[in-house]
């Protein structure tokens, strides 16, 4: 932890111009690609129409996502560590829920030939997909680098280097959209566990993430080049922003958590009644 500031990665005019067309072009490609999807969906069964919630969770990441990608949020992240947070919750975090949420798979095999459909699906069904879909794997590519990025120089790195730079926010992007997946997600995962397995994993994460957000405040195994008070910020940002994401992946495990259906089985909110009261109604008094 030093006292030299951030770096700011030098461009010229042209290099202003590509800072905002590669963003713009990363945003709009997969909000047009998910709404062209979304038409012919509905075009294919006039009965069975493609849910608007749906459309709006994945265009609300495509928005978030933008919002981190680009100014000012992206140019308060070359300056201040602060920003750099911020736009590490932004794209790792709170897009990758709501692009889950939009089930960009499903979608897609509602509007594939049936052949190619069940290509997709025998691909989902691989050991390889499994495994990777996983939420423990998904947790040590997320969370797990999150320490390997912060107590090495490689943050220092991708503050030098504009290509790292951008290979990080991808790996931010995918390893947080692989972990919502995994945890929470409403397509296909036929390698995932159940509620109770993806619950831990889920606190497994928020403990991460307070253990190196408190390591970050105190400048204990950290190799971040920038001021004091910056680190203490971004830490902050960290601890607090990381639990109000991961409570919203919580509640999105619980909207998209569909009972075992298996005969003879009874859910827990037909056992407990006052559990499903709950469930349906929070902010009723027990009783």
């Amino acid at each position: 932890m030093g006292g030299d500031g951030h770096h700011v990665h030098g461009h010229g005019g042209g290099g202003e111009v590509w800072d905002v067309l590669l963003p713009l072009t990363a945003v709009l490609l997969p909000a047009g690609a998910y709404l062209l999807l979304a038409h012919r969906a509905h075009r294919r069964n006039h009965a069975r129409r493609w849910s608007r919630w749906r459309t709006a969770g994945f265009l609300t990441g495509c928005a978030l996502l933008g919002a981190a990608l680009l100014p000012p949020v992206s140019t308060f992240a070359h300056e201040d560590f602060r920003g750099h947070m911020a736009q590490h919750l932004l794209i790792g975090m709170y897009a990758p829920i709501a692009l889950v949420l939009g089930a960009p798979v499903t979608l897609l095999l509602r509007t594939l030939p049936a052949a190619r459909a069940r290509r997709l699906t025998g691909l989902l069904h691989s050991r390889p997909v499994r495994v990777v879909t996983h939420p423990v794997p998904a947790l040590v590519l997320g969370t797990g680098t999150l320490g390997v990025l912060y107590s090495t120089p490689v943050y220092n790195a991708t503050m030098d280097s504009p290509d790292l730079h951008r290979l990080v926010l991808a790996h931010f992007l995918l390893s947080g959209c692989l972990f919502a997946h995994a945890v929470a997600g409403p397509d296909p995962a036929p390698g995932r566990p159940g509620v109770p397995a993806r619950l831990v994993v889920l606190g497994v994460a928020v403990a991460a993430h307070a253990t190196i957000s408190q390591l970050m405040y105190g400048g204990f195994l950290i190799d971040v080049r920038a001021p004091v008070s910056q680190v203490r910020g971004g830490a902050e940002i960290m601890y607090y922003g990381g639990d109000i994401a991961e409570l919203l992946l919580a509640g999105a495990l619980v909207a998209t958590w569909r009972p075992s259906r298996r005969p003879g089985a009874r859910t827990a909110a037909v056992r407990f009644p006052a559990l499903r009261r709950l469930l349906l109604n929070p902010f009723m008094r027990p009783g």
